[in-house]
């Protein structure tokens, strides 16, 4: 019989595979539909009611594209829907967050150091922060706010930040990036399910009982499309933060999110205005660069990662320091019940990822992952099952730091 524990982690696999393909379908057709929109050219002699058009060449074939602004004369006979795409994506990245987060709430979405309650408490706080999140950002957009667009994605920008704040004390570093992510694409996919095709449906009911349809429909989904737009490139970071402990795991996670929004809104503000044939902003890209430096910089105050450490080829450097034996204790008393041959963890079966954390020599041979990991993030242990406390921590930089001038 097949164990529960491998067909559990093989549907997990499933799943993400899942995710990853539906979403490369929607981010796909989303970034075409937003630079075909933008190219568009008007000429002389288009035909009634249709706004611009664009010639393509693409697989050997040439594509001639008209867009009726608001909709043709008469329903054609043939229509390609595009929603599927985002729905898929949202469920099958739903289904994930429940696979790991809310199975391994204990492991991945609660830090008892950060907020201490039960597993079924976390999971409805969850699923709160989703519902509330699109609720919020759909009554602005609503709003006499919703008609100022450059007001209202200011007011968007204040409540991710104040959200990026508020749940990473709620949350551990991790869930916490993973949820503002979540949040996010919610209100994207829910932009589509709940505003966008029922917007075009309206349209198309117009059509076909021969009325001539509202240009406000129109107006709203592409409003709503641009902010999805502007979205996509941070969620793609913080889908993909739980890699990176540097990144959710240190002290100023909130504000290094925060930064990242603006990031992603330089770059698509780049291709935009290229598709649009508005001009080359390359200073986009500068400004881009300093808040990533601002990020590593973030990532590590006070101090900060001098250079790759090649622990394999110097590890006695770690071994022979005076800090060693109180860094190693705290190894073993925090880590190894999971990082060992036979891991004593419940629930942990095999050492996570191979790493064996053990002995002397494995201790000193994973002394940079100790470091980012346990040390300069809170990534490790996953939230703070062991308890590891701040000094340890900070004795486990001193060992690594001052270990590694004596290379």
């Amino acid at each position: 019989m097949l164990d529960y524990v491998i067909f559990w982690d093989w549907v997990a696999f499933a799943v993400r595979w899942l995710h990853v393909i539906t979403g490369i379908a929607w981010i796909g057709s989303s970034f075409y539909f937003v630079a075909l929109d933008l190219g568009l050219r008007q000429r002389p002699g288009l035909p009634a009611g249709a706004h611009g058009e664009e010639w393509q060449v693409h697989g050997g074939g040439f594509y001639h594209i008209q867009k009726y602004l608001v909709a043709p004369a008469e329903m054609p006979e043939h229509l390609t829907w595009f929603k599927w795409e985002s729905y898929a994506t949202w469920l099958s990245g739903f289904a994930m967050l429940a696979i790991v987060y809310y199975a391994g709430a204990d492991l991945f979405l609660i830090d008892r150091n950060v907020l201490d309650v039960s597993a079924p408490v976390a999971i409805l706080i969850s699923l709160g922060c989703l519902i509330s999140g699109w609720i919020v950002y759909d009554l602005l957009c609503r709003s006499p706010l919703g008609n100022h667009d450059t007001l209202l994605m200011l007011v968007l920008y204040a409540i991710l930040v104040f959200m990026a704040w508020g749940l990473t004390h709620l949350f551990t570093g991790r869930a916490a990036f993973l949820h503002l992510g979540a949040i996010t694409a919610t209100i994207m996919s829910a932009n589509v399910f709940m505003i966008i095709i029922p917007n075009q449906k309206i349209v198309v009911a117009d059509l076909i009982a021969g009325r001539k349809p509202d240009p406000k429909y129109g107006k709203i989904a592409k409003t709503r499309s641009t902010h999805n737009n502007y979205l996509t490139l941070p969620v793609l970071f913080l889908m993909l933060s739980n890699h990176y402990p540097l990144a959710f795991g240190t002290q100023f996670n909130w504000i290094i999110a925060s930064l990242v929004f603006l990031i992603g809104v330089l770059i698509r503000h780049f291709f935009n205005t290229q598709h649009a044939r508005k001009g080359n902003p390359t200073w986009t890209w500068l400004a881009a660069a300093i808040l990533f430096i601002i990020i590593m910089w973030l990532s590590t105050v006070p101090k900060v990662l001098t250079g790759e450490q090649n622990v394999s080829s110097a590890a006695e450097a770690y071994t022979t320091s005076t800090h060693f034996p109180a860094a190693r204790d705290a190894v073993l008393g925090r880590c190894s019940m999971c990082h060992t041959q036979e891991p004593v963890y419940e629930g942990i079966y095999h050492a996570p990822k191979g790493v064996i954390l053990d002995s002397d020599a494995t201790i000193a041979e994973h002394a940079r992952e100790i470091y980012l990991q346990a040390g300069r993030s809170h990534a490790m242990p996953p939230g703070n099952v062991t308890q590891i406390t701040d000094q340890e921590r900070a004795l486990l930089v001193t060992w690594f730091e001052e270990a590694g001038k004596k290379k």
